[in-house]
C-alpha cells in the first residue's frame, strides 16, 4: 500500500476509537497545550494512533500547518506514511534531501533521523517556514549517534510543537536528547521524565 496524497480536511476520514490511556494522554495533551511532550506506552499500546490523533486535532484547529514524522528507519517511514493516509493525513514518506521538498498535495513528510543528520539545516528552513508539529517516533534513537541528537536539536528547535514517543523510558548517558526533561531515577541516573506513560511503573 502506498501512500497517496489526500484532501487538506482531516476530518474526512473517521478517527480511529481511542483507548482508555490514549483518551487520556489526549485531554492532558490539549489541555496543557505544551511545546514539548514525551509519551512512553509498551510497544504495541498505539502510540501511533495516539500521535496521529493529536496531529489531526492541531492541524484542524490551526495550530500547525504542516507535520514532520522521524522515524528510525525507512520501513517504519512507509507504515506512518500509511497509518496516517487511513485517518486522512497525506504525509510524503519519500521526501528526498537532495530537494527538501514536497508536492502542495502532501500535509507533512515522514523521514529517518539518519536524514534528518545529514541535512540538519535544510530541515530547519523547512520547519520554520510554517507551524509544524514534529513527531519524534522512538525518540530514544536521537541519542543512538551524537550527529543524530544534534541533528533534531538544530532541525527542530524552531518547532512549533514537539511530540516525542518511546516504547522505552531511557537514561541520559553521556549526552542527553534533545527536548526531553530529565530527572534522577532511584539511583542518582538521570531518566526520561515522561508527560503521560502506560504501561509501566
Amino acid at each position: 500500500m502506498s501512500s497517496q496524497p489526500a484532501s487538506e480536511s482531516v476530518s474526512a476520514a473517521p478517527a480511529a476509537t481511542l483507548r482508555a490511556w490514549q483518551r487520556r494522554a489526549l485531554t492532558k495533551y490539549l489541555t496543557s497545550k505544551p511545546r514539548d511532550f514525551l509519551a512512553v506506552a509498551t510497544p504495541g499500546a498505539g502510540k501511533t494512533t495516539f500521535a496521529l490523533r493529536v496531529a489531526a486535532e492541531l492541524l484542524t484547529d490551526r495550530t500547525v500547518d504542516q507535520i514532520t514524522v522521524v522515524a528510525p528507519t525507512e520501513h517504519l517511514k512507509h507504515q506512518w506514511a500509511e497509518s496516517a493516509a487511513r485517518v486522512g493525513i497525506a504525509l510524503d514518506s519519500r521526501f528526498p534531501n537532495s530537494t527538501g521538498q514536497t508536492s502542495s498535495d502532501y500535509q507533512g513528510v515522514v523521514v529517518t533521523y539518519a536524514q534528518i543528520a545529514s541535512h540538519p539545516f535544510k530541515h530547519r528552513v523547512r520547519t520554520e517556514a510554517r507551524r509544524t508539529l514534529v513527531i519524534l517516533d522512538e525518540i530514544h534513537h536521537g541519542g543512538d549517534a551524537k550527529s543524530w541528537g544534534e541533528g533534531i536539536r538544530e532541525a527542530f528547535e524552531g518547532a512549533t510543537r514537539r511530540l516525542a514517543l518511546t516504547g522505552t523510558p531511557f537514561r541520559s548517558d553521556d549526552s542527553a536528547i534533545p527536548f526531553v526533561t530529565y530527572e534522577p531515577d532511584n539511583e542518582g541516573l538521570m531518566r526520561s521524565k515522561a508527560d503521560h506513560a502506560y504501561g509501566y511503573s
